[in-house]
């Protein structure tokens, strides 16, 4: 690693200890549940291309290794000395660039929990900054790693193993998290997006609608009258904040939705197009070509010959 990457003995201390953790529970490359609902782990052994996901507004911290978030050509690396943050559902791409089976790359998700935020804002809770963040950018950033905020997740993870004292203390280590969150550089963002009156807020809720609803025909002027806000307005914060139109992100619902729907359900292209709101099987195949690089039927066939593979 280079000397960029380096952080300070301490943390390094920490780090080690819940590498131990991670490489404990994570046997191979792969996404881990834990007891806890809120907290996954992770492992890769190998670098790797873009791969398209859904990002949920949560902290991905890296204890060792490197990965980068691509969104809307904006690229998000981060490593040991920077965790990232995202306050929304976003559609990106995620690649691991640095990793190896002798030095893989670890670390843990854990989920947003904004109302958490909302409600320790409202307790006065201090942070670095009460103003808007001069930068609005889209909902995804990254903040410097330090000791107050990487100890909290070392105990979070060490508390995994001692089940008797899970359900009492977790709660309370998380919320610490969150605080310590709202005293970051990053805690103009947070206290943004968190606020109920304000744009990133409504247009949290507008996404919220979208993924339940994602198979429905849109109207873009009913989606904004139900958040509040003017259409142009609506437009322009929601482009804003995810790198992409409305109507661009029900796409992108869809389209993974149906991919899910053939690799996992064995569903066949015209029954998944069908079944998440397209009405045209042509129009379907040109647009999960254009996202996914390859027609529906070669793309699932080759995901299902990987994973046998892998297997």
């Amino acid at each position: 690693m280079s000397d960029s990457f380096q952080v300070s003995p301490d943390i390094q201390s920490m780090y080690d200890g819940m590498a131990k953790v991670i490489s404990s529970r994570c046997d191979r490359t792969g996404d881990f549940s834990t007891e806890l609902p809120e907290l996954g782990l992770f492992r890769r052994d190998n670098l790797t291309q873009p791969e398209i996901c859904l990002i949920e507004p949560s902290v991905v911290l890296l204890v060792s290794g490197r990965k980068q978030i691509n969104l809307s050509g904006q690229a998000f690396p981060y490593n040991t000395s920077r965790f990232l943050i995202t306050s929304l559902d976003l559609p990106a791409s995620s690649q691991v660039v640095e990793a190896s089976a002798e030095a893989p790359c670890l670390g843990l998700m854990l989920r947003l929990d904004l109302r958490l935020i909302a409600e320790l804002i409202a307790q006065g809770a201090p942070g670095q900054s009460n103003k808007s963040p001069a930068d609005k950018g889209v909902g995804i950033w990254l903040s410097d790693v330090s000791s107050p905020i990487i100890d909290p997740f070392r105990r979070l993870l060490d508390l995994l193993n001692e089940p008797e004292a899970l359900g009492a203390l977790a709660p309370l280590i998380i919320r610490e998290i969150h605080f310590r969150l709202l005293q970051t550089d990053q805690a103009a963002r947070l206290r943004q997006i968190a606020s109920v009156d304000s744009q990133g807020h409504r247009i949290s809720k507008a996404i919220d609608w979208l993924k339940v609803h994602y198979s429905e025909p849109l109207r873009v002027d009913d989606l904004a009258a139900r958040v509040q806000m003017s259409t142009p307005t609506f437009h322009h914060h929601f482009r804003q904040l995810t790198g992409m139109s409305p109507l661009q992100y029900q796409k992108w619902m869809r389209l993974n939705e149906a991919k899910r729907l053939m690799l996992n359900e064995h569903l066949d292209a015209s029954s998944a197009a069908y079944q998440v709101g397209y009405e045209s099987p042509s129009q379907f195949s040109r647009e999960y070509s254009r996202l996914f690089g390859s027609p529906p039927k070669r793309d699932i066939e080759n995901m299902k010959k990987q994973l046998q593979a892998s297997a």
